[in-house]
């Protein structure tokens, strides 16, 4: 090892103690507004991702032939669940299987949306038109994520006529796991891929295009064989072909990474385009590493894709554990940074398990902190996949009520543009008793976010809004957080308030750049709204119930649930939809599982292919029920009497 590598080692080793010492805990004290003084707050610049996969229904839709209604609301949760913990992006699968979950003339709809493929959704709608529409409302990026190679998966239905192993046969072998696979080397198949990502770019608003690490197939695809490549081989050797076989796979994965990153610049700039390559590029790089050899294996160069700036973020596969010493988290962080020559974003994709009372919690919080430490320029992370955190309130709120508490931008990209937008025009207006904010843009189409500011008494808080809004409605004042109970004089009435004193709006381009604040000062008009006495004394009235009514829905309950009369015999674990949130639990010889919800939720039993939705009103009555085959419920209670 040489001396370079050695001081980066040790540095590596002191950033890991400290922050080991200052992170064992996870209660984390809330942080406050910032109080700035003269300006408005500097909103924090982070990446924050999810993965949700098509294939196989992992995430969304949860099974194949749901209706559009099921679709659509199920798609909303999902996107609701990652605005309301501070995420900021998703990464969103849509073409599992050489097949598509857009419309495309080039590709048939997915088997995972219909459930059969080459049929369109009915009643007709685009579903990546909607993810895109309804990601941007709540100011997320939305990232089309493909599998640029595999030609059909095994959980993906028939084979139909329309499918590309039917369509171009030549370009398509079978795998000894039954998985159909185009044939990297061939020309047809780049040229076909290639045209399908930018048939995307073109006519969707995406915001970034992404693939994974399904390059070559895993080895224990096709049962440690070689790749069926033969004919395509002697067809390159006796062409006079000169590369050895391996060199001549990878190459060709080489060259289609590189049209791909400048087709995508040449049709829209600022669209970025990710990789997820497998964790390790090679053992031994660096020395304590082991693992597969991506390399060798896979044939992908993943190091020289990095090295080149063939991409705009870089989110290899490091689902290990920090003090995993083969394949330490921070260890292969600090690797890849290494070999970031282009400075391009540096975005680990991490996958924290989600078992109730684990260490996986910790785990991702570490993980999170250890990337904004050793990549503080441009800090990320994104998660495979959204289960992990819909199935782990423990995790979610691990994460929410840490290092993700405040909403944050995606960091700039200064590579694809670097131009300053202009400040947002901001009107005013008063609204009954309350202040109206608009603001317009005069090149609305490079607008991604907005960043709003406003400022009560002495403290500002700010919100990350949508690249379509225009609109806000602020109240002129907020009530302290103690109102008094007996209110007798106009002084007491100005004392309990707190004005409504400055906004702001910046602009956010779809390059990351932030304008400078259009800045308002409101005081003047929060003065002449001022409440009575008596409407005082009202609003404190509809406050408190207010309080009182949050506290109740808060109320948590705890049910014990008997599923001997339905689970089937061996089943060892039961998903339940809480809400919006899916929990796995897991089930033991009793056949009794006990779940928490915050009253009134809604409870789904999922058992494919039909779900139990569970009657609240009847839950909320009493403790423990024994679920009947009718997916009825008794209550355990009633039943002795």
């Amino acid at each position: 090892m040489n001396y370079q590598n050695i001081i980066r080692q040790l540095i590596l080793m002191v950033l890991v103690a400290l922050f080991v010492q200052c992170s064992g805990s996870r209660h984390v004290q809330k942080n406050k507004p910032s109080v700035p003084d003269l300006k408005v707050p500097q909103v924090q610049r982070e990446f924050r991702a999810a993965w949700i996969a098509t294939v196989a229904n992992i995430n969304w839709p949860s099974k194949p032939g749901l209706t559009v209604k099921q679709q659509k609301e199920e798609a909303i949760a999902l996107l609701d669940f990652l605005k309301d913990n501070n995420f900021n992006a998703v990464i969103f699968q849509v073409r599992p299987q050489c097949d598509a979950l857009y419309n495309s003339e080039k590709e048939p709809w997915s088997y995972f949306l219909t459930g059969a493929q080459g049929e369109k959704p009915v009643p007709y709608y685009d579903p990546l038109d909607f993810w895109i529409e309804e990601a941007h409302k709540r100011a997320l990026e939305f990232h089309a994520w493909f599998n640029p190679y595999r030609a059909h998966h095994t959980s993906g239905g028939a084979v139909s006529e329309n499918s590309i192993v039917k369509t171009h046969p030549e370009l398509v072998v079978k795998l000894e796991n039954g998985f159909y696979w185009m044939i990297p080397t061939e020309q047809g198949t780049q040229d076909h891929s290639y045209n399908v990502v930018m048939d995307v770019v073109k006519r969707y608003n995406v915001d970034g295009i992404h693939f994974d690490d399904y390059f070559y197939p895993y080895p224990s695809y096709h049962k440690g064989k070689d790749f069926p490549d033969d004919a395509s081989w002697k067809n390159y050797t006796d062409k006079g072909g000169k590369l050895s076989r391996g060199d001549w796979r990878r190459d060709a994965v080489n060259q289609f990474m590189k049209r791909i990153y400048k087709g995508i610049k040449s049709e829209k700039p600022h669209v970025k385009f990710g990789l997820s390559p497998f964790g390790v590029w090679r053992p031994n790089h660096p020395e304590s590493i082991k693992g597969l050899d991506q390399y060798d294996a896979l044939y992908a160069d993943a190091k020289l894709w990095l090295n080149k700036g063939w991409v705009d973020y870089w989110t290899p596969q490091l689902y290990w554990p920090v003090n995993q010493v083969a394949q330490s988290f921070p260890v292969l962080v600090g690797w890849w940074e290494s070999q970031n020559f282009k400075q391009r974003h540096f975005w680990p994709g991490i996958s924290p398990k989600a078992k109730a009372g684990s260490t996986e919690a910790d785990e991702a919080f570490n993980q999170v902190m250890i990337t904004r430490g050793m990549l503080s320029q441009s800090p990320g992370i994104v998660y495979w996949n959204i289960n992990s955190l819909l199935k782990s309130e423990e995790l979610t709120q691990t994460i929410k009520n840490g290092p993700f508490q405040q909403p944050a931008l995606v960091p700039a990209s200064p590579w694809l543009g670097k131009q300053i937008p202009d400040k947002p025009i901001v009107e005013l207006s008063e609204v009954e008793n309350r202040i109206g904010v608009k603001w317009t843009m005069s090149e609305k189409d490079k607008v991604a976010s907005y960043v709003f500011h406003y400022k009560y008494g002495e403290v500002w808080y700010s919100q990350i809004l949508g690249r379509n809004e225009s609109l806000k409605l602020l109240e002129v004042y907020r009530l302290k957080t103690e109102p008094l109970e007996e209110l007798m004089d106009k002084q007491q009435v100005n004392d309990m308030l707190i004005p409504l004193n400055q906004i702001a709006v910046q602009s956010v381009n779809v390059f990351g750049q932030m304008s400078e604040a259009q800045l308002m000062d409101v005081k003047s008009l929060s003065e002449n709204q001022l409440p009575s006495l008596d409407e005082l004394k009202a609003l404190i009235k509809e406050e408190q119930l207010k309080l009182a009514a949050q506290k109740e829905r808060e109320r948590k309950q705890k049910v014990n649930l008997d599923l001997k009369s339905i689970i089937d015999e061996g089943d060892t674990e039961v998903e339940v939809l809480i809400g919006s949130v899916k929990q796995t639990f897991s089930v033991d010889s009793s056949k009794v599982i006990n779940i928490e919800l915050n009253t009134p939720d809604t409870v789904k039993l999922l058992f494919q292919p039909r779900e139990i939705v569970l009657p609240i009103e009847k839950i909320t009555e009493s403790e423990s029920f024994v679920l009947t085959k009718e997916g009825m419920i008794e209550d355990v209670q009633s039943q002795s009497k």
